[in-house]
Parts: structure tokens; sequence; C-alpha cells
């Protein structure tokens, strides 16, 4: 599976055209980041993503994990998103009104 390393400098687009493009060519991608400004520009860049494939009918879904990386000997904790694809992911995130207004529960179909 493809790993995608953000830091606090990288550009929200490209980390998102590559979620995007690694979604489209396997099916899934794992996305990793250590700080809050690295761990912002992730989350900005995964709503990008979902939003360049919800114009194709394509939704995406994800998990989240604390992951602990070695770097140059020092232990530090990461935040990884493990991202897949879901068919209706985004068409069921948004409750509908029924006949009298009220909010309906999404199915989970």
């Amino acid at each position: 599976m493809k790993m995608i390393r953000v830091a606090s400098n990288s550009r929200t687009s490209g980390v998102a055209g590559a979620i995007a493009h690694s979604i489209r060519e396997s099916g899934e991608v794992q996305i990793q980041a250590i700080g809050a400004g690295a761990v912002n520009q992730m989350i900005k860049a995964t709503i990008q993503a979902k939003n360049f494939l919800a114009e194709e009918g394509t939704g995406i879904v994800f998990t989240a994990d604390y992951v602990d990386v070695d770097i140059d000997g020092d232990m530090r904790t990461a935040l990884r998103l493990t991202i897949t694809p879901s068919a209706n992911a985004w068409q069921t995130a948004v409750p509908q009104p029924t006949a009298v207004g009220a909010l309906k529960p999404i199915s989970a179909d």
C-alpha cells in the first residue's frame, strides 16, 4: 500500500491529487503526519481528495491510527489515515429531511 508523508508545508492540492490518484489506481492509500501543522494539511488534503473523487461518483472512508515512528533514533508519534473507496459514502453522510421536516436516521446499508 502506498504511503504518503505529509509535512506542515505540503501543498494540500498536491497531496489531494496523490490521494485521489492512489484511490483510482490501487483502491487504497495511507497518509501520515507528525505535528499539528502537518496533521492540519493532511486533513485538508483528505477533504479535497474526497471532493475530487465525489465528482466521479466515488466516496472515501478512512480509519485513523496513532503509530510510533523512528526518526533518526528518536521515537515520534504520527497520525496515520488508511483511506479506501466507498461508492456511496459521500451521499449518505448528509441526513435527508422527511415529509414532516424531521431528520431521518442515516441507514447503514
